[in-house]
């Protein structure tokens, strides 16, 4: 038994349906992940192939519509939960982010596009076929969105786009491309989104190398006069700024589940290691100062992990509260970093080696606490919201 296995028979919010999907993922990531993720890790990138095999095993389509291919009788936000922390057992960040890149992807376009755009993008996406990636971030400016400068002219049937993006995961492998353009003035009432396709004239990519989720690609992109089609254009120009904001409530407590799973793996690592490394003629676990790290690193889990199941059921009962997932987010990335330097203390020179995944796991802190929003803009955002301003 794991420890969140343990979590959830004692939790009032997971029952039977959820056990099931666990075992469900579990042994998906037994079979087609685990074997193969330290290959990938060196490859750079998950194969393609990976996103049809998983869709077939109902985790690409978890929690979206029925009509386009998803599924989405009886799910909460529970099972999604559950989803993340099952592929975070490998210890690579980079395959939840790449995976599921569509999780913020795809969802612009189901909350605003026209319904030919979706009938034409969510079932291949959501099969498996086709991979979507979001495309916010500039070199300009990270969390500042508001100001973003890629713009877009209409002219006649056609917008044209000028601009880049950057940090963009999948945005290699990416057929689709949710994209933040701005078509009127300055400010969020500017600002659009369109749907770019790999392969129109003027768009291109270009790998960036990073610290850790070495089996995610990340790109920045490149547009120079890219004529997009109109019917590209996701819900109302100048309307693209809230689908963006609606977004970031599911992204970080995504990313909050996450954390707490990567500290998981960590305090499993450690334990092990602790129970099974003599040192001076003992087990490493007999030293009380370890014992009290370990039971440090259990106490900032179960602590984060109650309030990442508040918000999940805030979501399923429609009152969730921004501020709440702006100061989760600090909260979850503040118990990973904790817990990953307290397992690293723990291993010791084996947390150092390449294919370990506490070192994973270590490498990947800094990307938790800065995407999505980082620390500072997730305390400053709460504490404007809360009226603190």
């Amino acid at each position: 038994m794991t420890l969140f296995d343990d979590w959830r028979a004692r939790s009032p919010f997971y029952s039977e349906t959820h056990e099931a999907w666990t075992m469900s993922v579990r042994r998906f990531v037994e079979r087609e992940v685990a074997p193969h993720i330290d290959a990938w890790e060196a490859a750079g990138e998950l194969p393609r192939d990976l996103h049809r095999r998983a869709a077939e095993a109902g985790i690409i389509g978890l929690g979206f519509p029925e009509a386009y291919g998803g599924v989405s009788e009886g799910i909460d936000p529970f099972h999604r939960l559950i989803t993340t922390e099952e592929l975070a057992r490998p210890g690579a960040g980079g395959l939840i982010a790449s995976l599921m890149t569509h999780g913020i992807g795809l969802p612009p376009i189901l909350a605003l596009g026209s319904e030919a755009l979706k009938q034409r993008i969510a079932p291949p996406v959501l099969a498996g076929e086709k991979i979507i990636a979001l495309a916010i971030t500039e070199p300009s400016g990270g969390s500042d969105v508001a100001n973003l400068r890629t713009r877009a002219e209409k002219r006649g049937n056609s917008y044209i786009v000028n601009g880049s993006k950057t940090f963009i995961t999948s945005g290699l492998r990416a057929d689709y491309y949710t994209v933040a353009v701005r078509t009127g003035g300055p400010g969020m009432g500017g600002i659009s989104l369109l749907l770019l396709e790999k392969g129109m004239p003027g768009f291109t990519q270009t790998r960036l190398d990073k610290m850790g989720w070495h089996c995610s690609d990340t790109a920045a992109l490149y547009f120079d006069d890219v004529e997009v089609p109109a019917d590209n254009l996701i819900g109302p120009e100048n309307a693209g700024f809230m689908g963006i904001m609606q977004n970031f409530n599911g992204e970080r407590l995504g990313m909050a589940m996450g954390c707490c799973a990567f500290a998981r793996v960590c305090l499993e690592d450690a334990v092990d290691w602790a129970r099974s490394r003599e040192v001076f003629g003992k087990p490493l676990i007999r030293n009380q100062s370890i014992r009290h790290k370990l039971a440090d690193m259990m106490r900032q889990i179960n602590a984060t992990q109650v309030w990442v199941d508040q918000c999940a059921w805030a979501v399923g009962a429609g009152k969730a509260n921004p501020a709440d997932f702006a100061l989760l987010k600090v909260q979850a990335t503040r118990t990973l970093e904790a817990c990953a330097r307290e397992a690293a203390q723990t291993l010791g020179g084996a947390s150092y080696l390449r294919g370990a995944r506490v070192e994973r796991i270590y490498r990947e802190v800094r990307v938790n606490a800065i995407g999505g929003g980082s620390e500072e803009i997730m305390l400053d955002l709460a504490a404007r919201q809360l009226g603190f301003a």
